[in-house]
């Protein structure tokens, strides 16, 4: 087992979830998707081998993990959230084509923080950039 998915398993127990193997299968697909999947997308992957999974099980278990700490929900104003179990400091690059989603490292953008606290008055808790143009496989199409 991945020592990621081990230690979200552990905290999810020691908080009094049951884990259940549809449970277990959504954790780990998300722990080892570099992709940050849909809960569709989820669903789709795992029902052939889960008959008895639903959108909706899916959905729950992606709320639990939310609230639990374990993933980030990325929205993105029409219902088509994202899913990220990748929760260190770094940025999107996302295909206007495709949809696809890459994650890139970057040096923290902290003096954006500290600007827009001193212009709004706002107490800043994060900040997310997202990066849009074409992927390699869509850019080679486009040519």
């Amino acid at each position: 087992m991945d020592s990621r998915v081990h230690h979200a398993v552990d905290q999810l127990k020691s908080g009094g979830v049951r884990m259940t193997p549809q449970r277990y299968a959504i954790l780990e697909y998300l722990m080892e998707s570099p992709s940050h999947p849909t809960a569709d997308d989820i669903f789709k992957s795992l029902s052939p081998h889960y008959p008895s999974l639903s959108v909706a099980t899916v959905y729950n278990n992606l709320k639990l993990f939310v609230d639990a700490g374990l993933i980030r929900e990325l929205t993105y104003g029409d219902d088509s959230s994202r899913f990220d179990a990748d929760l260190s400091d770094h940025y999107h690059a996302i295909c206007t084509s495709c949809g696809a989603m890459v994650d890139f490292d970057h040096p923290p953008v902290r003096d954006v923080e500290v600007a827009a606290a001193q212009r709004t008055g706002f107490v800043v808790h994060g900040h997310r950039m997202e990066i849009y143009g074409l992927c390699p496989a869509c850019a080679g199409l486009k040519s």
